[in-house]
């Protein structure tokens, strides 16, 4: 197929510079990127393939920049539900040293499809452990099936217990071997190019798991070829505790120090940063994954989205691990993305005198940090906004459905204030890979039997 023609939305929104909204819209597209946009009658008339969207809403993917894989095979392990991170952290650690290179694959494909069902064209997975012969190539493959865009994150531990890290040594790497099978990586699976699929990213996991000089080492490498780096960052009060005590710094200081400051560099959680640091992502720009389910399910706390919004920071969403939000759904993590904005607006309001309607994140800002905000974050501008020249990433919703009684004169603002649904259709690079809801690139029925077996065997030993 090589040309493709969308018409008849009932709202297109395109999230480009001008936040068009059109009725009755649609897009011409060829070999994958769109050609045209607008009202359905400005459009070419034939197409070698027509898709006909009367009745539903039509916006850009929505892009995923944190998440975890592997976690969906530990979903509420019962040990771990009621845990902050690092005692969470250390009841799954064992569990999850016992995944083979099958279980990331089974797993990979399960999140990559209940994202996908969710409104995902693009997503960012943070793979740092690999047990028993597991590699990235494992989810490299297994996204490719699936047919979503990957920025596939070569994490790393090398900071085990007996150095003074959180892990246990038993799921920790050789510094020399992490370095050289990043080289590999890149060499064999990156691609820079427009509307790419699989993109390689380097990200150690975080400041208690890693050496002062893997951080080092890493950014060189992905700088010398060109990579994104990525890690886990002032998420939780213990964290910044812990750096302060073993490196004499808070969180940020210490990506200074390490040279994990820049443009190319992007930070998941940074829950507790005060106004000097966060002057320093905006003057370098840092980009933040902000996952707000993780957050609250781990009582971590609420990052200050508003604040590093106004500082011009670049901020996109993250559903996070699945062992840590127990589900992969990205358009309902921007609905608890506005709402916790929005409860963090009103305690900040309420402690100030005098102040009783601070600034709150609409709809529409939401949708944007899902969308065009999350590919920003990962350097992709190919993606992100319904335009001339992007990669043909789109999703539809069909607006004739209980979920959106009586909030049609907003249709838009319904996506995120009425409870989060399914999408109806999911196009990533013109191939559908949802349609009508239904997962195209998986036997859903099959996929769930194989990934329950498998989470049975980990949890079981």
């Amino acid at each position: 197929m090589s040309s493709l023609l969308v018409r008849n939305a009932q709202i297109l929104v395109t999230m480009d510079d001008h936040r068009h909204e059109i009725q009755d819209g649609g897009l011409f597209i060829e070999k994958g990127f769109i050609q045209q946009v607008g009202k359905s009658d400005q459009l070419p008339s034939k197409a070698d393939q027509i898709l006909d969207l009367k009745g539903h809403i039509l916006l850009p993917g929505l892009v995923n920049t944190h998440h975890h894989f592997y976690q969906t095979l530990t979903r509420v392990v019962p040990e771990a539900q009621d845990a902050n991170l690092f005692h969470w952290l250390k009841t799954l650690y064992p569990i999850w040293a016992r995944m083979k290179p099958e279980d990331i694959k089974i797993s990979t494909r399960t999140a990559l499809a209940e994202l996908a069902l969710s409104g995902c064209t693009t997503a960012s997975d943070h793979l740092y452990l690999f047990p028993n012969g597991s590699r990235l190539d494992d989810e490299i493959e297994a996204a490719l099936q699936i047919g979503l865009r990957l920025h596939a994150s070569r994490g790393s531990m090398s900071l085990g217990e007996s150095k003074g890290g959180l892990p246990p040594d038993s799921v920790v790497e050789d510094e020399d071997q992490i370095l050289k099978d990043s080289l590999r990586l890149i060499e064999s699976y990156h691609d820079s190019s427009p509307g790419s699929l699989t993109q390689i990213v380097l990200a150690p996991c975080s400041p208690f798991s890693v050496t002062g000089d893997l951080m080092r080492e890493s950014a060189v490498l992905a700088r010398e070829y060109g990579v994104q780096l990525h890690t886990h960052l002032a998420e939780t009060e213990d964290e910044v505790d812990f750096t302060i005590q073993k490196f004499g710094k808070r969180p940020v200081a210490y990506m200074e120090e390490v040279d994990w400051i820049g443009p190319d560099v992007w930070f998941a959680h940074s829950v507790y940063l005060n106004e000097d640091e966060i002057g320093v992502y905006a003057d370098h720009g840092c980009g933040v994954a902000h996952c707000p389910s993780s957050n609250m399910r781990l009582a971590s706390g609420a990052a200050p989205i508003q604040d590093l919004l106004a500082a011009g920071v670049d901020v996109g969403i993250g559903v996070d691990g699945s062992a840590s939000n127990d589900g992969s759904h990205l358009l309902e993590e921007a609905r608890q993305t506005m709402l916790l904005s929005r409860l963090r607006a009103g305690i900040k309001g309420a402690s100030r005198s005098g102040e009783k309607n601070p600034p709150i994140m609409s709809a529409r800002q939401t949708l944007e940090l899902a969308t065009r905000g999350g590919a920003a974050v990962l350097g992709r501008q190919d993606l992100g906004s319904l335009e001339p020249g992007k990669a043909a990433d789109f999703i539809a919703i069909n607006l004739e459905r209980i979920d959106y009684a009586g909030a049609l004169h907003d249709p838009v603002a319904a996506l995120v204030f009425c409870a989060p649904v399914k999408v109806d259709y999911n196009v990533v690079g013109g191939k559908v890979i949802v349609q009508e809801g239904q997962l195209t690139t998986a036997d859903l029925p099959l996929l769930i039997e194989e990934h329950n077996q498998a989470a049975k065997r980990l949890l079981n030993g």
